[in-house]
């Protein structure tokens, strides 16, 4: 069973049966309280071994700092633990300090909904165990229901918090996180940090003696800081090592915390922050999930989990299990400048080519010619476009292709008919001065009016048909974060009640058109995260298209998210965003890795560039279900070599797909072998040119790669190798 309760010893298993088991159990504590303390946190543990996890940590009468040692499974503020706490409550009197007691327990199969969260599910009962764990605080009547589920065939223990106030009085949860962990030995901590144009880069570095603090306070996840962690044994790499995956799913501001204390015992706390939401008699909250999973395999086996958790059972719809189509978008060919005839141009030779979607991109709308006006005046410019979107679709279906549209819902522009209409529909302070970036203020999502306008306004662009896919923007971040609409005493869960507004307006447009394939975009990857790849399969993953840029961009994104969430598109070189020039051949390359497109004017190309494109098409559309669907392996880090290495597998190792990067040449080169994984070493591979491999050679020794005619002296070159089983 994954999760199992022994009534003697008042303890709790849970375990996938393969790679964790979290042992909980009910410690009496001073004061009589029954507390839960976490005793165990590591390796499956069989049954039999459970009883001798350690026992906890009971009181002492000639010990005062009890609480500031002890391990407990959902720690509290104001009892005296001055490590990092999931919850901290503040009561009518002012004071803070919930006792949160074991008051009782269920156990189920399946797994609940988390209303109005995005949520890893289930497709059938049987697919995971349920524990809900009970505690009450009985001053205020205040009730947290710790949730943990063990999804066993994806090595998976999700968590969240579910508060009821069952008391008399008004309480503010001034602090609310989905999870606590404690870990004994030594660790290391890796997290994914960045800016724009260069998201998701891996740091790594030791736990000090204090508290490491990841957040966002942007009302976003955030091009800085992703809401990931992962803890790692010091010996632990990409291939081997004990690691911890730590995954929010939610889009909204957050807060991740490591504390190693004077005992050398670490501690994680993770959730959504800042929450100061106010619970009234009767009501309830529910924090959003965090996903745990454990590797013994390095950093690649956690990611894997998480890639196989997040594109079965995170990603909804249609769209999870579909092919994704090979697009065109017009923004850096064309930014504001264009009429129908220059996108037609685009699209003619796009059809040409063996493209399937063409994407109209920003400026299209109101009189939107610059940055500066019309987001919210969401009606088409038909100086622009005469007969409409429906016109222009239909042209792009006569064509043979699909019709994609952007939009950027969530902002509204000073010089706009909607905010003439409606100046207090702004997030803003009343009286201070609007700070605008890229000249644009926040529609304030957390009041039900503007949602159910957003949801009215895009069904209507929708409602036609004409529209298969949108690329839903959203470019700047949290200023002045007040309401028009929310009391004083509610002000404080603004970033909260925001993210639960455009949860509603996406469970709503998502579920009503499923054929529509949405793709998530913040500034580029702003918000790659696993809130908003519940309701959108794909995320615009970095503005930065430059092909060596890329490398490392996609690599860090991979830690945690599948490729099959990750668009890639081959843009122009002099590259837009930071002058480099690299072959149209490296840069398809590195767009394998992910959804492929192109961001660039196709009707100006040269002969080669298009003879290059069209191999390339016929390359996606041969092997994207295996990148899609197949399994990711990182082999060769491109921030520490100038080679840079990744693969796709099918499931029963019968296919295999290897990417390598030369990003910098060098004299006189070493010899370069790559070491293929998820290889049957017993079996012989051949090539697409016929040449057989070994693979036990390849897995053990490597494939060897050379590249250009001159050895290894040409920067950004690239090598691609398909082998099959024979």
């Amino acid at each position: 069973m994954p999760i199992t309760y022994d009534a003697s010893a008042r303890r709790f298993h849970l375990t996938d049966g393969k790679t964790f088991s979290r042992v909980l159990a009910v410690i009496d504590e001073p004061g009589g309280n029954p507390g839960l303390q976490e005793l165990y946190l590591g390796a499956a543990l069989p049954e039999a071994a459970v009883s001798c996890a350690p026992q906890g940590f009971p009181p002492s009468a000639s010990f005062d700092g009890y609480h500031q040692l002890a391990p407990y499974a959902y720690p509290t503020a104001g009892r005296g633990d001055f490590r990092p706490t999931a919850c901290a409550v503040r009561e009518s009197d002012g004071t803070c300090g919930p006792v949160l007691a074991y008051a009782g327990h269920t156990i189920y199969p399946g797994k609940p909904l988390l209303p109005g969260l995005p949520a890893v599910y289930i497709e059938a009962e049987a697919e995971a165990t349920t524990l809900e764990l009970t505690l009450r605080d009985a001053k205020t009547g205040l009730e947290a229901v710790l949730c943990y589920t063990v999804l066993e065939a994806f090595h998976a223990l999700a968590c969240s918090v579910r508060f009821h106030n069952s008391g008399t009085q008004a309480l503010v949860l001034e602090k609310a996180l989905s999870c606590a962990m404690n870990l004994t030995g030594e660790w290391e901590l890796m997290h994914l940090y960045g800016a724009w144009s260069r998201e998701r880069q891996p740091e790594r570095t030791a736990i000090p003696h204090a508290t490491f603090t990841l957040r966002s306070n942007r009302g976003a996840s955030g091009h800085e800081h992703n809401p990931f962690l992962a803890l790692l044994a010091p010996t632990a790499d990409e291939r081997q090592g004990e690691v911890w995956g730590v995954s929010l799913v939610w889009s909204g501001s957050f807060l991740m915390e490591v504390n190693k204390d004077v005992r050398d015992h670490v501690r994680l706390v993770a959730g959504l922050d800042p929450c100061h939401w106010r619970l009234l008699p009767g009501e309830d909250f529910h924090t959003p999930e965090t996903v745990l999973v454990r590797s013994d395999a390095g950093l690649n086996g956690m990611s894997q989990r998480f890639h196989a958790l997040y594109r079965r059972r995170l990603c909804r719809g249609p769209w999870r299990d579909r092919i994704r189509p090979l697009l065109v978008n017009n923004w850096e060919a064309t930014y504001f400048d264009f009429n129908e005839e220059k996108l037609l141009s685009i699209a003619g030779k796009a059809a040409e080519l063996g493209l399937e979607l063409f994407v109209l991109d920003d400026g299209w709308f109101g009189k939107r010619n610059n940055d500066n006006c019309s987001l919210g005046d969401w009606t088409v410019n038909t100086d622009k476009l005469p007969g409409g979107l429906e016109g222009f679709a239909e042209k792009l279906h006569a064509l043979g292709l699909r019709f994609g549209l952007w939009l950027e819902p969530e902002m509204i522009s000073p010089d706009s008919e909607l905010y003439r209409a409606h100046p207090d529909w702004c997030l803003h302070a009343p009286g201070r001065y609007r700070t605008q970036q890229r000249n644009q203020l926040i529609l304030d999502m957390s009041r039900p009016e503007i949602q159910d306008y957003l949801i009215d306004t895009i069904s209507g662009l929708l409602g036609s048909g004409a529209i298969d896919y949108i690329k839903w923007d959203m470019n700047r971040n949290f200023d002045e974060a007040g309401s028009a609409a929310l009391a004083p005493e509610d002000m404080k869960s603004l970033h909260v009640r925001y993210m639960l507004g455009l949860y509603r307006v996406l469970e709503t447009l998502t579920a009503r058109f499923p054929d529509v394939l949405f793709e998530s975009c913040s500034g580029g990857g702003g918000r790659f995260d696993p809130g908003m790849l519940a309701y959108m399969p794909q995320t615009w993953t970095s503005d930065d298209t430059d092909g060596v840029e890329r490398v490392g961009i996609q690599w860090g994104t991979s830690t945690v998210y599948p490729v099959s969430a990750i668009s890639a598109h081959v843009s122009a070189v002099p590259n837009h965003q930071v002058g480099r020039v690299t072959t149209m051949k490296f840069r398809g390359d590195v767009a394998l890795g992910g959804n492929m497109g192109y961001e660039l004017n196709l009707a100006t190309q040269t002969p080669e560039d298009l003879a290059v494109i069209r191999q390339q098409v016929d390359t996606v559309k041969r092997f994207r279900s295996l990148i899609q669907q197949g399994r990711f392996t990182r082999l060769r880090d491109p921030f520490t070599s100038r080679i840079a290495a990744w693969q796709f597998a099918a499931e029963d190792q019968a296919e295999i797909l290897l990417c390598v990067f030369q990003l910098h040449a060098s004299p006189n080169p070493e010899d370069i072998y790559i070491r293929v994984e998820d290889i049957d070493d017993q079996a012989l591979y051949m090539d697409d040119a016929g040449v057989t491999y070994a693979g036990g050679v390849l897995k053990h020794q490597g494939w060897r790669a050379c590249f250009g005619e001159n050895g290894h002296r040409e920067d950004h070159d690239s090598l691609v190798l398909h082998l099959r089983r024979v």
